[in-house]
């Protein structure tokens, strides 16, 4: 695993690094018989502890970046860095412990076990981690908390709205306690209602610490991001105002 040299400084005062840096990233996959170039030289920092939306047209690249953010692929050329770590240059085991242990994953569907309930369905997403159960059960009390869904543990999803159900999926997501959370169309099964109300539990999150980037369409969520890109033809650009 690759590594980027630090220049040595107390550990008291060096800044904190970048939860993501792209550099000259391209992504290329042949699909029908035809080369698709989806990501064209990207170069992005995203800040630890930043709030980013990412949009953009469908095709121009947003769920290719976002695969790549999740250690799900790797770029065809250029270098992806979580913290101090090259994803490009990491092993199979290397981005599946990154994927269990620093990246959380929020979807448009909640992805639920409906004959789970709410608590359970959390504990599910801690299973790779190997905790005993009393760290296992204080980490889904705590991420419940977090969502505001401290007396829905024992609700099925079938008892749930579906601004709950997000709540739960978010809930699961932050349990592992990760460094990013990545958020693709998290809003897009709600009315608005239910939208303000994840984008509420989102900011909560962000401003505690945790990094957020979020792929939107609806730019009601985009606005509500410290800062917005845009992703068109696999080449990416600020737009925040």
């Amino acid at each position: 695993m690759t590594i980027i040299d630090q220049t040595a400084t107390d550990a008291s005062t060096a800044p904190a690094l970048p939860a993501y840096r792209l550099a000259g990233v391209t992504k290329t996959y042949t699909q029908k018989g035809r080369v698709v170039h989806a990501l064209k030289g990207v170069d992005v920092e995203i800040g630890t502890g930043d709030f980013v939306t990412i949009q953009g047209p469908t095709g121009g690249g947003k769920s290719t970046l976002l695969q790549l953010l999740g250690a799900l692929d790797v770029p065809t050329s250029g270098h992806v860095l979580i913290g101090e770590t090259d994803l490009a240059a990491a092993s199979p085991a290397q981005l599946a412990s990154l994927r269990a242990r620093e990246i959380g994953f929020v979807f448009q569907s909640f992805n639920l076990i409906p004959t789970l309930t709410a608590a359970e369905n959390v504990a599910m997403g801690l299973e790779p981690l190997g905790l005993d159960r009393a760290e296992r059960d204080a980490r889904v009390a705590d991420a419940l908390a977090r969502v505001g869904l401290s007396e829905r543990g024992d609700h099925r999803p079938g008892e749930l709205s579906g601004g709950q159900q997000q709540r739960v999926a978010i809930a699961r997501a932050i349990a592992k306690r990760p460094r990013v959370l990545l958020a693709d169309e998290p809003t897009g099964n709600l009315d608005e209602q239910m939208r303000d109300e994840i984008l509420t539990a989102l900011e909560h999150l962000n401003a505690e610490g945790l990094t957020l980037v979020v792929v939107t369409h609806d730019s009601a969520v985009a606005t509500r991001a410290r800062r917005r890109l845009r992703l068109d033809r696999g080449a990416i650009h600020d737009i925040t105002r």
